[in-house]
């Protein structure tokens, strides 16, 4: 569980917890490096209680949440490689360096749950269940990509799996999501959505509009505010006069949280607790997981705004590595077995790969189906 400070605000029931104050950034890079350490100290904090939590938990679950930390590392490293090569075309947004907010929240769900985020898609789409193969050959715009190679990059999607999107205008999903919950509660389905979204997305109106609603409306919704802290190029910092994104949700008085996002087992535990409010109580959660992406905004962003002291000072706090040394000193996997994980990994990517370059590009006759206005 992420905790970093007392409750905001003393008005909340008990199924309203306030916001955890997130740690306060400076303006500047040596403010943004402060609160790493600042982090990895309440890390260490909470540490022995989740080493005694990983005891508990079913090691074929443990095994699958990193197998697919580690996938999506290794499969987004080796699409930017394709990608310098000319092999993927157009914006290409990677999620190196978030891996445990998808696993840590979507692992909790339950099959037919629904999920919808950005454009930073890939690792979220085969968290979901698409197969790696129809993630790279959407990529490559092929006909073997799961919406045919039409989508490419920013628009995964899968009925199948629930799944729905993948979209690129900033915050433009979460409208639709809420309506997503509002059609399970409607239909009584029973089914939860999680809803993902870039920090930069708080401040378009539709955010707003939504929590609103969601709470007026008493949805089974999760708004999962992906924080990694820049929205493009320009810095939290510089954008947000308050920059607890979670407790904006008190506006709403709807249950918020902070939460360590490069601590998997801390993003489960919150997203366990929101999924228990929204499915047994049909309310709704805002979460804002703190992270940090290693990449630029997209391939063509050479991220020329911040420092590689930055980036090396966040990348001490590797989600993989932090999940790896806990599962290692609470004696569940050896390194050995992190050896065997990575490569299964690099196998599944080759075999993406492949089957992207010998999938077809889609025919001409493909070009107007399942396309409406």
């Amino acid at each position: 569980m992420a905790r970093t400070a007392a409750t905001a605000s003393s008005k909340k029931s008990p199924s309203k917890p306030s916001a955890k104050k997130p740690a306060k950034a400076e303006s500047n890079g040596n403010g943004r490096m402060a609160v790493v350490e600042l982090m990895n100290a309440e890390y260490q904090k909470r540490r022995k209680s989740q080493i005694e939590a990983i005891k508990k938990t079913d090691k074929k679950l443990l095994r699958e949440m990193l197998y697919q930390m580690v996938l999506g590392r290794v499969f987004e490293e080796k699409a930017a490689e394709v990608y310098r090569m000319g092999k993927i075309g157009g914006f290409c947004h990677l999620y190196i360096g978030q891996e445990a907010i998808a696993i840590g929240s979507m692992m909790a769900l339950n099959p037919d749950d629904m999920v919808i985020t950005s454009y930073r898609d890939h690792v979220q789409a085969m968290v979901k269940g698409i197969a790696p193969e129809a993630v790279m050959a959407e990529l490559y715009g092929k006909e073997g990509g799961c919406v045919k190679g039409k989508g490419g990059s920013m628009h995964m999607f899968s009925k199948e799996h629930e799944f729905f999107g993948g979209h690129g205008i900033v915050g433009g999903q979460i409208g639709v999501g809420t309506g997503m919950a509002y059609a399970a509660k409607y239909k009584e389905s029973g089914q939860v959505t999680l809803c993902f979204f870039g920090e930069a997305a708080v401040n378009q109106g539709i955010f707003h509009e939504s929590l609103n609603m969601a709470q007026l409306w008493k949805l089974p919704i999760i708004y999962i505010c992906e924080n990694n802290q820049y929205g493009m190029g320009t810095s939290q910092e510089r954008a947000m006069s308050t920059r607890n994104i979670a407790k904006k949700a008190e506006s709403y008085e709807m249950a918020n949280e902070f939460v360590d996002g490069m601590d998997v087992m801390a993003v489960r535990d919150a997203a366990l607790r929101a999924i228990k409010r929204a499915r047994e109580e049909s309310l709704p959660t805002l979460l804002e997981v703190r992270s940090y992406r290693y990449m630029g905004h997209s391939m063509s962003d050479p991220g020329n705004y911040r420092t590689r002291e930055e980036i090396a000072k966040y990348q001490e706090r590797d989600p993989i590595v932090l999940f790896q040394d806990s599962l290692k000193t609470a004696k569940v996997f050896t390194d050995k077995d992190f050896e065997a994980i990575r490569q299964e990994a690099i196998e599944a990517t080759k075999k993406a790969i492949e089957f992207a370059e010998e999938s077809p590009y889609p025919s001409e006759s493909e070009l107007l189906s399942d396309v409406y206005a």
